[in-house]
């Protein structure tokens, strides 16, 4: 593991393998990047094709430094920290990989500055991408709460149980979601000037079907996952298999 400062922020982060340009490789929310993306084999994936991947704890989360302030948690703030880790280790272009929250930072990051990224994947999130967010704080409320067992929404459960599991800050995850800006409109997404691929499983409800998001975006590919929902998706071997035919030219 390494680490740099981005801002007073400590960001965890491997660099695994080395030339061409590298993917960076962002998680979603209540994760981390060894849960995310070592543990369901694709650190494996990427070294056997000799692929360069640089995947980052984001802030609040695995072994990068965990605010307590919701502030610390706007878009600017989380996708200032991908473009400081790549200045960081000189990267001034790379493809870029995101999972559910860390797509939705992916997505930011590429409309911020598409002169940085070739190809942009952005897994677990679709059409439901536009969908207003629910009323009040439901996700931090669950991270607050004093048991699992206080949690009634299925869903909200299983985010709060992931984060034990992974013995995450559930105070600094709370702050996270309440500081959370990364709404996105069709029209912004339209502007996108960035290779991008689309992939959600065809169980998937918080993401939505990766189709409906694909058609906004000027040249984007969609896969759908058959059989996978949000969690099952990720180490799934046709998410591999999507990305890699993508990031190889297969898909046009």
């Amino acid at each position: 593991m390494a680490q740099f400062l981005s801002g007073d922020v400590s960001i965890a982060y491997d660099d695994v393998g080395t030339g061409g340009r590298p993917v960076i490789l962002v998680h979603g929310f209540a994760s981390n990047r060894n849960e995310n993306w070592r543990r369901t084999g694709w650190y494996g994936a990427f070294e056997r094709r000799r692929v360069r991947l640089v995947a980052l704890d984001n802030r609040g989360h695995g072994e990068s430094g965990k605010p307590h302030d919701a502030s610390a948690y706007g878009r600017t703030m989380m996708t200032g920290d991908i473009f400081a880790l790549m200045d960081h280790l000189g990267v001034q272009r790379a493809d870029l990989l995101g999972y559910s929250m860390g797509a939705r930072l992916a997505l930011a990051a590429a409309l911020a500055k598409p002169e940085r990224f070739g190809d942009l994947i952005l897994g677990g999130i679709g059409g439901a991408l536009f969908d207003p967010p629910p009323p009040g704080t439901p996700m931090a409320d669950a991270m607050k709460a004093p048991t699992i067992d206080a949690i009634t929404e299925p869903l909200l459960k299983s985010f709060r149980q992931f984060a034990d599991e992974q013995g995450e800050d559930r105070l600094a995850l709370a702050a996270c979601s309440e500081g959370r800006d990364t709404n996105f409109t069709p029209d912004e997404v339209s502007r996108l000037a960035v290779h991008t691929l689309v992939v959600a499983g065809a169980r998937d409800q918080l993401a939505g079907d990766p189709e409906e998001l694909a058609a906004i975006i000027p040249g984007a590919k969609a896969v759908t996952l058959p059989g996978c929902d949000h969690f099952s998706a990720i180490p799934h071997a046709l998410f591999k298999a999507a990305v890699f035919d993508f990031l190889d030219g297969e898909m046009g």
